[in-house]
């Protein structure tokens, strides 16, 4: 059985609407800020693509007005299933924006647990389009993205797991400092700027690093901004992996 829902979200980002709709209608803009690696073909009824981990989702361009409004939906499974989104753009006086986020479609059975994971992760999402916005003004990321298992432990002992290998001290708060040598990857300096239950994010000079752990799984988003080393996503993998091994 399917259960629809919709979670509508508002901020205002300090940046020009075009700022924004780059931001949100091109791949190179998406992939700075959202999951996976991302196309967009630039009409109604072209193809918006997400690749995350192996996993390809393919939704159409519903209604595109540039600066104004971008909308998309996936089809629909065999049990009824799609998810759409809707992306309103309004400039204001100042130079900044409002945009605001519908989510919307219809669920499977266990719709409340899914829907619960989409409302906690919109205003997560949202920050990071405002680091992005605000930090890395101008500029494009690579995606690198890592998943494993968590192997069964409790999710307090993987936050503890990812927070010591990163040399972050325990409660992970907003503002504390992170001064990392991962293995077999470039040293990480810089501070976390979002920590909740389930995630926490930490801003570089040069890239965001996004750590997700639950559901048995720890999962990794990052957005390097600048020069990504050949095989970055490999060794992340690894690290990964090893830690959690």
């Amino acid at each position: 059985m399917t259960h629809p829902f919709e979670i509508e979200l508002e901020t205002t980002l300090p940046v020009s609407p075009e700022e924004v709709w780059e931001a949100i209608a091109t791949g190179p803009g998406i992939d700075s800020w959202f999951m996976g690696r991302n196309e967009l073909d630039p009409r109604e009824g072209g193809a918006a693509v997400m690749e995350v981990g192996g996993h390809r989702e393919e939704a159409v361009v519903t209604a595109y007005e540039p600066g104004k409004r971008l909308a998309t939906r996936t089809a629909a499974g065999e049990d009824g299933r799609f998810m759409a989104f809707e992306y309103l753009v309004e400039g204001r006086d100042g130079g900044s924006t409002v945009l605001r986020v519908v989510h919307s479609g219809l669920l499977g059975d266990d719709w409340q647990d899914e829907y619960d994971a989409l409302r906690r992760g919109w205003p997560f999402h949202l920050h990071t389009l405002h680091e992005y916005l605000v930090h890395f003004r101008g500029r494009t990321a690579v995606p690198v993205f890592a998943a494993a298992p968590s192997g069964g432990r409790a999710e307090a002992e993987v936050r503890t797991l990812l927070a010591r290998a990163l040399a972050l001290p325990l409660p992970l708060a907003v503002g504390a400092s992170v001064h990392a040598e991962p293995a077999g990857l470039p040293s990480l300096e810089g501070e976390v700027v979002w920590a909740d239950d389930e995630r926490f994010e930490v801003r570089s000079a040069d890239a965001l690093y996004t750590f997700h752990h639950g559901g048995g799984m720890v999962l990794m988003f990052h957005h390097l901004f600048g020069p990504a080393p050949e095989g970055v996503e490999a060794a992340w993998q690894r690290w990964l992996a090893e830690l959690l091994g």
